[in-house]
C-alpha cells in the first residue's frame, strides 16, 4: 500500500469589528500555516482585543489524491495557488459571546472547493507558501495526465435524427391542399 503526501497545517481565522447595526463582526480565514507541535490540537486564541481576534485551528491533514490531480493542476495553474478552506459559524448560543467561525475541511484542489461552493458551503482562500505550491507542482508533474482532447464535430454536420434515432428530414415545401387531410364532403 503507497502512502499518499500530506500536509499538517493550522488555520488562523480572523474576526474584525464593522460598523453594522445588525451585524457588529465578521470573520475571514487570514491564514494557513503549517503545522507546528507547539500549536497543540485545541482552537486557542492568539489575539483577543475590542477590534479584532484572531484564533489558531490546528490539526488538519491535507492529503493528495492521484485522482484529484486535474484539481490541483487547475489550482496551480490559477494567477495565484491557493489554500481553500471551508468553514461553517457556530450557533448563536444568545449569551453576547461571539459564534466562532470554524474550519472544517483545508485542501488544494480546485475541484473540492468548487464541490463545497456547490453545497453552499462558505469557502476561503489564501495564497499557499512557495514550497507548498512548489511540492503540489511535483505531485502533479508525476500524476496528472490531461484527457486527450477529442475533435467536436459541428452540430450542422450532424445528421437529423428524431426522438427514438431513427433519421429525420426537414422540407421547406409547402404543404398544399390542407396537409392530406382529405375529405369534408
Amino acid at each position: 500500500m503507497t502512502e499518499r503526501p500530506y500536509t499538517d497545517v493550522a488555520v488562523i481565522m480572523r474576526c474584525e469589528h464593522i460598523d453594522n447595526r445588525w451585524q457588529p463582526w465578521r470573520w475571514s480565514l487570514a491564514e494557513v500555516v503549517v503545522h507546528e507541535p507547539t500549536f497543540g490540537s485545541e482552537p486557542r486564541p492568539l489575539i483577543q482585543d475590542e477590534r479584532e481576534q484572531r484564533w489558531l485551528f490546528p490539526g488538519f491533514r491535507v492529503e493528495l489524491f492521484r485522482d484529484d490531480a486535474e484539481g490541483y493542476h487547475l489550482n496551480l495553474t490559477s494567477p495565484a495557488p491557493c489554500w481553500f478552506v471551508m468553514w461553517r459559524r457556530d450557533e448563536d448560543t444568545g449569551t453576547g459571546a461571539i459564534p466562532l467561525a470554524r474550519p472544517v475541511a483545508v485542501s488544494l484542489s480546485y475541484h473540492d472547493a468548487g464541490r463545497w461552493l456547490d453545497a453552499q458551503e462558505t469557502v476561503e482562500q489564501v495564497p499557499a507558501d512557495p514550497e507548498v505550491v512548489e511540492a503540489l507542482r511535483t505531485f502533479v508533474a508525476e500524476h496528472y495526465q490531461p484527457e486527450p482532447k477529442r475533435r467536436k464535430r459541428p452540430d450542422s454536420f450532424r445528421t437529423l435524427q428524431d426522438r427514438f434515432g431513427n433519421p429525420a428530414s426537414v422540407s421547406t415545401e409547402k404543404l398544399r391542399g390542407g396537409g392530406g387531410g382529405g375529405g369534408h364532403g
